[in-house]
């Protein structure tokens, strides 16, 4: 099988980063399709087969829009920083209907920053005590999942939160506000006709993480 993903991918990432204006990457636009949206579109078509073995209940979704692939589009309304384009492409596999905050997968390629992950970014008040409450009655199953989180959790709290008990077993991971796991990838593996194994098996690797949380939270996995 040939490759997904070609340093072309990556190089036309760096230069978005050096020329991050309307105008640069119109007139890109066709590098913007050949080496970037159409290979990411097809890897999520291709993934779908082995997400199924791995979870019949996460989607992957190849549209143009609204589906496995994030925006390239920066949403600069409330930010100082008015640049249109990220610079770096994501895909996300979730659970159907629900947005990148619920447990799945998510697949994050930038140069030099290309990880691979699963779990709960910045999870509302109300979810984030529900997977607390999972985690305090179903100890013997989170203790197979906390040896995976590797997260760093810069907003963790300095305090158990409150209503836990503080001589917990699992304090630490109560604190966190963020929960997940993630593996990094080379571009060179990125880059390599294996990569859709490389990608399913850190999927394979990370999906306790993603059954326990959909499960604490009422989702199917």
């Amino acid at each position: 099988m040939p490759a997904y993903f070609t340093p072309e991918l990556f190089q036309f990432l760096t230069r978005l980063k050096r020329n991050n204006k309307r105008e640069w990457f119109q007139a890109h636009q066709e590098e913007w399709e050949g080496h970037v949206r159409q290979p990411v579109l097809r890897f999520i078509t291709d993934f779908a087969a082995p997400l199924y073995e791995l979870s019949p209940y996460l989607v992957a979704d190849p549209r143009r829009s609204r589906g496995s692939m994030f925006r390239i589009y920066r949403d600069t309304r409330f930010s100082n920083d008015k640049r249109p384009y990220k610079t770096h492409v994501a895909m996300r596999f979730s659970h159907r209907g629900k947005d990148v905050h619920s447990p799945g997968f998510y697949l994050h390629l930038e140069p030099g920053g290309c990880f691979g992950a699963s779990g709960l970014w910045h999870p509302e008040p109300p979810t984030l005590l529900t997977v607390r409450n999972a985690i305090v009655s179903r100890p013997r199953e989170w203790r197979a999942v906390h040896k995976l989180l590797n997260w760093d959790d810069a907003g963790k709290l300095r305090r158990p939160p409150r209503g836990f008990p503080a001589d917990h077993e699992f304090v630490d991971d109560l604190k966190l506000r963020d929960l997940g796991t993630a593996v990094n990838f080379t571009d060179k593996q990125v880059c390599s006709p294996r990569f859709m194994s490389i990608f399913v098996q850190a999927c394979r690797t990370m999906s306790p993480v993603a059954a326990f949380l959909s499960s604490a939270l009422g989702e199917k996995f």
